[in-house]
């Protein structure tokens, strides 16, 4: 790191001293400049003049106005401008007092907008040029009144370009900075939405799992005593339900697992596919249920997945709910672009229209639908019972719905 990079911190922090060892260094160079006679008589010269005591002052002037030239800009550019006329006027020849003006005129274009530039840019070139042209004892056409005419439109003109690039430089620190905090909002989202759906999953899993094994687990009990093998046949289906209920826990947890972790279960997720071995975890859990399914064929991974949990998150609601003597009836149907689940029951138990009880499931299928741009009802039906539909647009969901293609 250079002496310039490590002292550039300290001089953002205190931009005051950074003006006072400029005005200092224009000071040096108007002094120095006074020194210097451009009508030698063999060419300019240096040393042949001194500057006398009001240039001096005029300059130490000059110089010290443009300690203040970040806060009060145009007040300092008037300040420098009319000492600079006053010189230009009275001098013979006159001490470069006008190099505080060039300086001043440098900060207002590089501190202000484009069209103040050019009005206060034109002004301070007409006024400079034209008190040197009408009261400077040069002819007006000398290459000292080019030389103002020059180093004043060149100040405005390094001024703005100066105020140009700050702004688009500010302008990519804001895209970046905006472009970041996209990404951490999309990122936050991204989690949001697998965190809920992870809640599905689970919930899901559990509650069809637990009621199946709490259905088999009472019949056992009820049972052990008069009809022993009843009671085994019972208790092989609680060994089964939460064996099924531990892998799909397992296959769910997976997915919080890190890079450097054991590797998670490879399974696919549920679908369609396995439908039939979900029916007959409810018919043998007491539940008779009729299958009507008009396309076998496969649907993208998302669609089955959700297609799957409705149904068994329905299913599993009638169990619990719809009371003793209940039937269901499920229907899968390809509709056009639409695949349409159906889960009607014919139950009369009180809890048949309360969902879950905590309405969380129904909430679940809910928003698990309406991920992939598809639509869930469920109510009563007309004359007893409970009925549960949701549509599932294949197409769109075959163009990605997030967080549900992999279990």
């Amino acid at each position: 790191m250079t002496p310039i990079d490590r002292a550039r911190p300290w001089l953002r922090a205190h931009p005051l001293a950074l003006d006072a060892a400029l005005a200092l260094g224009v000071l040096i160079c108007m002094v120095l400049g006074s020194f210097a006679d451009p009508h030698g008589p063999n060419g300019p010269t240096f040393g042949t003049r001194t500057p006398g005591l009001r240039s001096l002052v005029l300059m130490i002037l000059g110089a010290g106005a443009l300690v203040l030239r970040r806060r009060r800009p145009m007040a300092v550019l008037g300040c420098t401008g009319v000492l600079a006329m006053i010189e230009l006027s009275l001098g013979d020849p006159p001490a470069p007092v006008a190099m505080s003006a060039v300086v001043a005129l440098y900060t207002v274009a590089a501190h202000t907008d484009r069209s103040t530039t050019y009005r206060v840019g034109v002004l301070s070139v007409v006024v400079l040029t034209g008190t040197a042209m009408l009261f400077g004892t040069p002819p007006w056409y000398s290459q000292e009144h080019l030389g103002i005419f020059a180093w004043t439109g060149m100040a405005a003109a390094a001024g703005d370009a100066v105020r140009s690039r700050r702004a688009f430089i500010d302008a990519i620190r804001e895209r970046a900075e905006r472009a970041e905090h996209g990404r951490e909002e999309e990122a936050r989202r991204r989690v949001a939405e697998e965190r809920l759906r992870i809640a599905r999953d689970l919930h899901d899993v559990v509650a069809h799992h637990i009621a199946l094994v709490n259905v088999q687990a009472g019949v056992a009990a009820h049972v052990m005593d008069k009809r022993p093998d009843q009671a085994k046949e019972a208790l092989a289906h609680v060994r089964e339900a939460s064996r099924s209920a531990l892998n799909e826990l397992r296959s769910t947890v997976g997915l919080l697992r890190q890079s450097g972790d054991p590797a998670a279960p490879t399974e696919p997720a549920p679908g369609l596919a396995v439908l039939d071995d979900l029916l007959g975890g409810f018919r043998r859990a007491g539940l008779p249920v009729e299958l009507a399914r008009t396309d076998d064929a496969p649907l993208p991974a998302a669609v089955d997945l959700a297609a799957y949990r409705v149904i068994q998150e329905a299913l599993t609601n009638v169990r619990k709910h719809a009371g003793p003597g209940a039937r269901a009836e499920v229907s899968v149907v390809r509709v056009g672009p639409h695949t349409e689940i159906t889960v009607i029951d014919n139950g009369t138990g009180a809890g048949s229209t309360a969902g879950d009880g905590g309405g969380h499931g129904l909430l679940g299928m809910r928003e698990r639908v309406t991920a992939l741009g598809g639509s869930c009802t469920a109510g009563p039906r007309y004359g007893g019972g409970f009925r549960v539909q949701a549509i599932l647009p294949v197409k769109a969901a075959e163009t990605g719905a997030p967080g549900e293609g992999t279990s």
